[in-house]
């Protein structure tokens, strides 16, 4: 059993669990551990045959679609037993076809001869512009402090690049001798932009004092500059300098005040500009290069009061607007020559956004689609004329079709009025009757959570189970203001959102108390933290990874990685009246003497984002004052990070193990597969 844990003599009794290297700190997360593997030993069976249905529905040994890119063809292969994938090239056909040459090819990187038994992540893979050389960066901790490297392809020889606790981004200038990386200061925020070249010292191009604002270094669509931006959670500033003179001095483009955001990109129009200057549901501007600053922007598409600019994509044939509408994304197109269009899909609810692969001068470009039950499809989009191919959609294993599964949206009642989306899935005998139902939710830092497939969750809904997202405020599911509302002092409503979604799914029939689960991961666990201590009644079980639930303890903390950029998202607690706000919703703060529901929890011990001892606390903190026994338990990854397992196969043995013990405590639904 896990250590009792607990110590009255500071006005945090689990503050101890802190101290990473305490001797006395791991051996009560491997007595976690360890109560966790004993209980989930019981289904043992149940995992094992979990784990062998998500593998099986997988193709194991498969080749992604290439990526197009001058006089080559750059691909990955996964092959069956490899956690990793490996990465190629191969010569570009002359017909234009997509077929690779398997007699041809070249192996670029081999991520599984680097991991070996051990934790490694990808951060990123950066081929030179004259194909010569590979950047890549490689994090062995999880920890998200990356080693950069530098390929030669021709000769395969390897060397280090000199750069200490680097953020992993790696961008190339024209002259495929100049690289760009950002390293990250103490608090682990991408602060300092380095200008490197091979066989001399890096040199110091910027640096971003404020602790609110991160550095992102990236190419334009162009390939003509290279853009940094530095952003807080709600101001931007950005600047360019040409990608063939990557020596020269950096250009502005509109200095920093609060609360304006911009992006920038460049394309046959010159610059482009996403900015919120005239209403939070952004603007796109044009502006000549030679002279970027705010007073020579022009007005190219204006500010939609019924729908958010949240993103463009542009190509030298055309421009791709991506909108957010009634809670779905949607692309309009200006081709270069024709008239405007909108991009139409099959579904009723889905995930759409524009994917890489097609050089700038292709007259098509990529989608990446899928909804709840349909397996991503990676479709050519011509700019000019809008026809659509697939080229590639991601096989399921065994016996699957889409129509097996029914896919609906509902809308609760907020108590304030408002709407809120939910997506379903479900066979339909399972939406037709109270089934197990496993309810999802994040609502924070304007993210969306838009409908995806998953082939392990096949193995939830082919035992009867129900799948849904709770599209709620915090996120921008519904826009710009959706978020907005759902932040600082309106937090609240992320909550009460969620609980009346689950209390709508219930007063419909799909599920009752004893068989809704719920789930978040970050910021979603801190969201499934409060509902709990709200409304435990309400729930059969929840899963909570990674969860930041400490979140007032956290904020109070200014010393721990990235807590004053969370300022903007969260509030700064040093105002006494927003210190209260946060205490009062913060749920490790708010545990209190009740009956809770079975609780599953992840943390990794190399956390950077939320902390390993915020989970660790939260759940001692829950087994010494809760009421009752429900299963309570807390799996701790000793060697992984924010992403859990960074192996295929351990990621599915980390599923596997999350749904047996939700079958083991809210059943299994009435209609078996």
């Amino acid at each position: 059993m896990p250590l009792s844990a607990r110590r009255d003599a500071t006005p945090d009794p689990y503050a101890w669990m802190e101290q990473r290297d305490s001797d006395e700190v791991i051996q009560h997360l491997h007595a976690e551990n360890r109560h966790t593997e004993q209980w989930l030993a019981a289904h043992n069976d149940q995992r094992g045959q979990l784990f062998e249905e998500i593998r099986g529905r997988i193709r194991e040994t498969d080749l992604s679609l290439p990526a197009v890119w001058g006089p080559w063809l750059y691909y990955q292969r996964t092959e069956a037993g490899a956690e990793y994938p490996r990465y190629f090239r191969s010569p570009r056909p002359a017909d234009g076809s997509l077929e690779t040459d398997p007699q041809r090819e070249q192996l670029l990187l081999d991520l599984n001869l680097l991991a070996g038994d051990g934790f490694l992540q990808l951060g990123d893979f950066a081929v030179s512009p004259d194909h010569q050389w590979l950047a890549y960066s490689l994090d062995r901790q999880g920890n998200e402090e990356y080693r950069l490297y530098l390929k030669h392809l021709a000769s395969g020889n390897i060397s280090e690049l000199p750069l200490d606790r680097a953020d992993g981004s790696l961008v190339w200038a024209n002259d495929s001798t100049t690289l760009f990386a950002i390293s990250m200061d103490e608090s682990s925020r991408p602060a300092t932009l380095w200008r490197m070249q091979r066989g001399t010292p890096a040199v110091r191009v910027y640096h971003e004092t404020d602790q609110r604002f991160y550095l992102h270094a990236y190419r334009s669509s162009s390939e003509q500059w290279l853009i940094l931006a530095s952003d807080s959670k709600n101001t931007s500033e950005v600047r360019i300098v040409p990608a063939d003179e990557p020596a020269a001095d950096w250009q502005l483009l509109s200095r920093r005040h609060s609360g304006h955001e911009y992006h920038v990109d460049h394309g046959p129009q010159g610059l482009l500009i996403r900015s919120n200057d005239r209403g939070e549901n952004f603007a796109l501007y044009r502006a000549d290069p030679l002279r970027p600053l705010r007073p020579y922007w022009e007005l190219l598409v204006d500010v939609d009061p019924g729908r958010t600019l949240e993103d463009f994509s542009v190509q030298q044939h055309g421009l791709v607007l991506h909108y957010r509408e009634q809670g779905l994304p949607r692309l309009e197109v200006m081709p270069t020559a024709g008239e405007s269009y909108r991009v139409e899909m099959p579904d009723t609810v889905y995930s759409l956004h524009v994917q890489g692969g097609e050089e700038y001068s292709s007259p098509r470009i990529r989608l990446r689609y899928e909804s709840l039950n349909r397996p991503a499809q990676i479709r050519a989009l011509e700019l000019a004329g809008g026809s659509q191919q697939i080229l590639k959609q991601t096989p399921v294993e065994g016996p699957f079709s889409p129509d097996d599964y029914e896919v609906r949206r509902e809308w609760a009642i907020a108590p304030d009025g408002t709407r809120i989306p939910i997506s379903l899935v479900g066979r339909p005998a399972a939406m037709a009757a109270p089934s197990p139902l496993y309810l999802y939710g994040y609502g924070a830092y304007g993210a969306s959570m838009d409908p995806w497939f998953s082939h392990a969750r096949l193995s939830l809904l082919d035992r009867g189970w129900v799948f849904a997202i709770a599209h709620i405020r915090g996120g921008a599911d519904m826009g710009e203001a959706w978020y907005q509302n759902g932040k600082l002092e309106h937090k609240h409503n992320t909550f009460s959102d969620f609980i009346a979604c689950a209390e709508h799914l219930i007063d419909e029939g799909y599920t009752d108390s004893g068989k809704l689960v719920i789930a978040g991961g970050s910021a979603g666990g801190l969201l499934i933290g409060n509902v709990l201590n709200q409304r435990p009644e309400l729930f059969a079980a929840a899963v909570a990874d990674v969860p930041f639930v400490d979140v007032w303890n956290t904020m109070n903390n200014p010393e721990l990685p990235l807590t004053v950029g969370e300022y903007e998202e969260w509030g700064d607690p040093n105002d006494p009246e927003v210190a209260e706000r946060i205490r009062s919703y913060a749920p490790y703060e708010q545990v209190r003497e009740q009956a809770y529901p079975a609780l599953f929890v992840t943390a990794g011990f190399h956390d950077m984002r939320v902390q390993y001892w915020e989970a660790a606390k939260w759940v001692a903190k829950l087994r010494h004052h809760r009421t009752n026994d429900a299963p309570l338990l807390l799996r701790v990854q000793m060697s992984a990070g924010h992403g859990g397992a960074s192996g295929r196969y351990q990621s599915m043995k980390e599923l596997a193990e999350e749904y047996s013990f939700l079958l083991a405590v809210a059943g299994e639904g009435s209609n078996q597969a």
